[in-house]
């Protein structure tokens, strides 16, 4: 019994000095608690909406008010023509248009019946859905109140419902494309971190280093192979989005693998910078699941709508670049997007590779030179 108490005591003691063991006990159950709480969010916060009134009388412009100040949406657009609504949805500026026919006011006024017609970006159908439910309610609690001072009821205000990118509201028009993002960061960047860290535990580094091969030599034909299947990769994955989940494409297949291999040359210098940092394969597998896992599934937009998180969470999400890839996957799929509406999300690629490549590089050059 006492050589047993003995043998539980020194467990417990190797525990306590294995840093990263506690970190893992005690630090991953806290991340994911305030991730999953704050990240997890079925109500809508700050969605941006445009409202395109043809009528601007005082009803319209009351009904305006009425959703702008809601903590549900906000208002980003005023628009004069129908042209400027699928502007703004092919760039990601707003997620719902509110259209006021002509004449509103006197419609209600004289037969009370008008038209208003919700336009709703539906490459996120969940969020499309709520969107639409917020607004036809803010819309009948505004009719109720005026049915309260009103002569005439208005009893034919209730909202025409149309659906952008994804009439159908497919879920698979979702999650697919943000599979893309995830499975090319994972096992672009696992693999390449486990790949390294392994040279280095095997003591294979060294008999690199003293080769006739340069480091940068040695980082590049480790990464190589890897850039290839992911390549072969994504090929795989639009072939099963195509025929399998028959999801849409209506953009360019080349400029679709010019940013996913920009996204996987993204995803191979993180992961380099990784096994730069760690020193044996567990230690890069640690770091890639908790480091990269919760974040790119929680905070790229993925299934949850950026916009309903708490504002710290939504300045986090700026340095997930699988955020950025998933707007480029979705707009070039869903949106038929160009580069000329990519431009911003493409250079912040651009920036995460080089900034992972150049902290890569220093940091391998400083623990194996």
């Amino acid at each position: 019994m006492n050589t047993f108490k003995g043998f539980v005591v020194k467990e417990f003691r190797q525990i306590y000095r294995d840093k990263r063991t506690l970190t893992v006990l005690f630090g991953m159950p806290v991340i994911m608690m305030i991730l999953f709480g704050f990240a997890i969010r079925n109500e809508i916060t700050n969605a941006t909406i445009a409202v395109l009134d043809f009528s601007k009388d005082e009803i319209t412009r009351a009904i305006t008010h009425q959703l702008a100040m809601s903590n549900s949406f906000t208002l980003v657009a005023s628009l004069e023509n129908y042209h400027e609504v699928e502007q703004l949805f092919r760039a990601g500026k707003v997620r719902e248009v509110v259209v006021f026919e002509h004449d509103f006011a006197g419609k209600i006024m004289r037969n009370g019946i008008a038209d208003i017609q919700v336009i709703t970006d539906a490459t996120d159908p969940n969020l499309a859905g709520l969107m639409q439910h917020y607004t036809s309610r803010i819309i009948e609690d505004y009719i109720i109140s005026v049915n309260k001072h009103q002569q005439i009821p208005v009893t034919g205000v209730i909202p025409e419902i149309r659906m952008m990118y994804n009439p159908e509201l497919r879920s698979v028009n979702l999650f697919v494309p943000g599979l893309i993002a995830v499975i090319l960061m994972l096992v672009s960047a696992m693999m390449t971190s486990i790949s390294i860290t392994r040279e280095k535990e095997l003591g294979n580094m060294e008999i690199l280093l003293v080769s006739p091969l340069k480091p940068h030599h040695i980082i590049i034909g480790k990464v190589l192979p890897f850039l290839a299947l992911s390549i072969v990769n994504v090929i795989t994955i639009l072939v099963l989005a195509k025929f399998v989940f028959n999801v849409p494409f209506k953009g360019s297949y080349l400029l679709f693998f010019a940013e996913a291999s920009l996204f996987i040359l993204t995803a191979l210098a993180l992961g380099v910078f990784i096994s730069s940092a760690a020193n044996n394969q567990q230690t890069a597998m640690m770091i890639s699941l908790a480091g990269l896992l919760l974040p790119t599934v929680l905070l790229s937009g993925f299934i949850f709508p950026i916009a309903s998180m708490p504002e710290i969470l939504q300045w986090l999400s700026h340095i997930i670049p699988a955020k950025w890839f998933l707007i480029i996957v979705r707009s070039i799929m869903l949106k038929g997007g160009d580069v000329f509406m990519l431009w911003k999300e493409t250079l912040i690629l651009l920036a995460f590779t080089v900034g992972f490549i150049g902290l890569s590089m220093k940091k391998f050059n400083v623990r194996m030179g």
